[in-house]
């Protein structure tokens, strides 16, 4: 699993029926301190997620195991929303506050 933040999302009209009804959103990988690390992704959103959340998302075959994306053609998925990250006892985000 690896730690993002949803930045925006994707729409398209025409794609392959396996895609059709479901929720695309643009995530960058970030670090503990909520940077950006890595690339930024497509994830099809299993959980309901908005912009500007920090949650966990999945690559490979991995994305394929959530109920919404089994057997569907994807390569990465939102599988949970972040509420709190802590680190040898103190927390370093807290979904209300943000990133300390």
């Amino acid at each position: 699993m690896l730690i993002g933040k949803v930045i925006g999302s994707v729409v398209s009209t025409r794609k392959d029926e396996e895609l059709v009804g479901l929720k695309l959103l643009l995530v960058q990988n970030i670090d503990k301190k909520g940077q950006h690390v890595g690339q930024t992704v497509v994830c099809v959103d299993s959980v309901g997620a908005g912009e500007g959340e920090v949650v966990l998302f999945a690559g490979g075959s991995s994305a394929r195991q959530t109920e919404v994306t089994k057997n569907r053609p994807v390569d990465h998925v939102i599988m949970a929303i972040v509420d709190e990250m802590t680190m040898e006892g103190h927390a370093f985000y807290q979904k209300e506050h943000g990133f300390v």
